[in-house]
């Protein structure tokens, strides 16, 4: 068994996943393996993925978490060398910061379609 990609329900999928290309630079789509309603994606090294299949009764997740709203079931963590100008850049690119943030090391957006994401700076010596 091997995980290829996690998958994320949209309003648009096409939409959502343009997004996600303009976010992580060389990702591209995976193959042709695209169409009105899914959209697959991969890095530059083959390795795995993220897949974008459009729901048109999608709702988006509440960050954070509330019991009488709907939940978020997922969310990425992304890292970044520079927090402040990958913050901005999402930003740029369609991101919306939320409201709550509860770490100081550690930016927490939305995307277009309002899945919760997570950039930080790995902090550890060495890296990872």
């Amino acid at each position: 068994m091997r995980l290829t990609a996690a998958t994320l329900d949209a309003p648009d999928a096409r939409e959502l996943a343009a997004f996600y290309l303009r976010l992580l630079p060389g990702w591209r789509v995976w193959r042709g393996e695209d169409g009105p309603d899914w959209v697959h994606i991969r890095p530059p090294d083959g390795g795995t993925g993220l897949s974008f299949q459009t729901e048109p009764d999608y709702v988006p997740p509440d960050w954070p978490s509330r019991p009488d709203r709907q939940q978020m079931m997922i969310h990425l963590d992304i890292e970044v060398d520079d927090l402040e100008a990958e913050t901005a850049r999402a930003v740029a690119e369609g991101a919306r910061l939320a409201a709550v943030q509860p770490q100081s090391d550690v930016r927490v957006l939305l995307d277009p379609a309002g899945h919760p994401f997570c950039l930080y700076v790995d902090a550890r010596p060495g890296g990872q």
